[in-house]
């Protein structure tokens, strides 16, 4: 090669580099679209505090002081001044049900106060006959209850058949306990259900898998419907300050849904769903495109449940429950949804193909099944970071976050117990000592346990202020502190909630902060978190949610 042409060669690459480092650069300068002005904590611990921020389609492209940022105002930039109000990074939904809060909407409202207005039986049942009359629902048609809460109940007890016949006998009835894990049914739906004397408590409370199988009877409903039905969660979510939402144990179907819905691009925030398995006879579904996003839908991984609902007093413990359920012997401990046994051979084939798993386990000895099943699976496999979190981890001991720590499991703790089951579990089913100690939220920030908060929506509203205030007052309904050892600051109850849920779902270097090159997804709120006490938490008003740069739900119009 003559020296001419190399000289050519050399000149040609070299400006290439400065005709790319030009474009870069006049893309950094580019105009913005929105420049918001006012209050922003980053969370950043690099710059936690800054006056503006800028954005350019989804991404973030500026933060930082007033002057600096409005350096990008071109003559289309929209100025947003959020005043006395304080930017911090979108709510990540750590565990929810999508699809399943899309159903909930449409059916009848059995909760208690403050989330219905059920007190007691005779509540519950003029609740169905209201929604029969309403809805003019047919004969012969499902009528679905969902969130009644047999220890807000003034009777202390589980609806029967002969409350539901009360009701009505034309229509197959079925009730839903707040925690998902228990259900009754009346005579017309027992006896669809093939449901008879010689079954075993036909009257009263179905549990856990006999719960399971009367779903699986429900009529399915029309997909266009369920699609279109899709844009109400969306919306709940959006105006609670939700950026990414989960699609937590999700069936085939549910997927199905969440799929189609994405190709038609009518998914308005982030959902990460994950694939319900049972370990049991059942191979591990690996035709899934685990873990990116195509149109705002992402197959985060599987699901498995190790045990029930502590306060439905099926969660598997290692002592007895303080009261055990009717019929039940004094040394009653709960019971295992799935066994040992099944548990690990399921980490073990998740790990070999390096599928996250999400692991339903309130009870300890739930806990410890999986923790064993972790430390088994990691040396059997080599693999030591795939992704597992314990889902509401609500008994969790210290020596068993100890070994979560070494084996990076994530704890993510359903905060909100202190204050809608705090009461329950103090005097009902777990005894003082064990109930101070439910979501242990300050033993794991000691032992370096990276951890997020959950709402389990619909188990309950998705109320991001309240779960904060949870977090660090843990005040019960009765106005009881139930382990004040165990609050969390403001900032660390925040994190909970942006920081550690994009680390959950391994997505820290797109999300959960306020920085250059992140999507742009935040929540505007009425004041600052950070310089409210606890009990200010709680009056925190979403003014503002922003998805991917859009604004997806606004309280008011603000002054541009």
């Amino acid at each position: 090669m003559s020296r001419t042409h190399v000289r050519r060669v050399v000149l040609s690459w070299s400006a290439a580099v400065v005709l790319a480092a030009a474009a870069a650069q006049a893309r950094q300068s580019a105009p913005a679209d929105t420049i918001y002005l006012g209050q922003i904590r980053t969370l950043n611990p690099a710059a936690p505090d800054a006056q503006a921020l800028a954005v350019r389609g989804e991404t973030i492209v500026a933060v930082g002081t007033r002057e600096a940022v409005l350096k990008l105002r071109g003559r289309k930039t929209v100025l947003s001044e959020i005043g006395s109000r304080t930017l911090v990074p979108g709510f990540i939904d750590s565990h929810g049900h999508l699809t399943a809060t899309g159903s909930y909407i449409q059916l009848a409202n059995l909760s208690s106060l403050p989330v219905g207005e059920v007190r007691n039986m005779t509540d519950l049942q003029e609740t169905l006959r209201r929604f029969i009359r309403e809805r003019a629902v047919p004969e012969g048609q499902w009528v679905v209850g969902i969130g009644y809460d047999d220890s807000l109940l003034a009777e202390k007890r589980h609806p029967t058949r002969f409350d539901l016949d009360a009701v009505s006998t034309r229509h197959p009835i079925h009730v839903i306990h707040v925690s998902g894990h228990l259900s009754a049914a009346n005579s017309n739906l027992l006896a669809l259900a093939e449901i008879t004397a010689a079954t075993p408590d036909p009257d009263g409370v179905l549990e856990e898998l006999a719960n399971v199988a009367l779903k699986a009877k429900a009529p399915i409903p029309d997909f266009e419907q369920s699609l279109r039905n899709l844009a109400q969660p969306l919306e709940y979510y959006a105006a609670r300050g939700v950026t990414t939402v989960q699609g937590g144990g999700a069936s085939p179907d549910n997927l199905k849904l969440l799929t189609e819905a994405a190709r038609r691009k009518l998914l308005t925030l982030d959902v990460v769903a994950y694939r319900f398995w049972s370990p049991v006879g059942a191979a591990l579904p690996s035709d899934l495109p685990y873990g990116q996003y195509s149109n705002r839908l992402k197959v985060g991984g599987v699901k498995l449940v190790l045990d029930g609902s502590p306060q439905g007093k099926t969660a598997y413990l290692s002592a007895p429950y303080r009261v055990p359920p009717p019929g039940q012997a004094p040394d009653y401990r709960g019971y295992p949804s799935l066994p040992a046994t099944a548990v690990s051979k399921g980490l073990r084939e998740a790990f070999a193909v390096r599928v996250p798993v999400l692991a339903h386990a309130n009870g300890d000895v739930a806990a410890e099944i999986l923790v064993e099943s972790v430390a088994a699976a990691r040396r059997e496999t080599g693999n030591t970071d795939t992704r597992v979190v314990m889902i509401h981890a609500q008994t969790v001991r210290d020596d068993q976050l100890d070994r979560m720590a070494k084996l990076n499991i994530m704890p993510s703790f359903f905060v909100g117990h202190t204050y809608y089951w705090g009461d329950w579990h103090r005097d009902e089913t777990l005894g003082t000592g064990r109930a101070e100690r439910i979501n242990p939220t300050r033993s794991g920030i000691e032992r370096g346990v990276p951890y997020t908060l959950h709402t389990d929506t619909p188990v309950v509203p998705a109320n991001m202020p309240l779960t904060l205030w949870s977090a660090t007052t843990r005040r019960t309904r009765s106005g009881d502190i139930l382990g004040p050892q165990q609050r969390l600051t403001a900032l660390e109850a925040l994190q909970g909630l942006t920081v550690n849920g994009a680390m959950q779902y391994s997505e820290q270097d797109r999300k959960g902060t306020i920085e250059v090159g992140k999507q742009a997804d935040f929540v505007i709120l009425s004041q600052d978190p950070l310089s409210l006490t606890g009990e200010q938490l709680r009056d925190l008003v979403i003014e503002e949610t922003v998805s991917r740069g859009q604004s997806v739900y606004r309280k008011r119009q603000w002054t541009h």
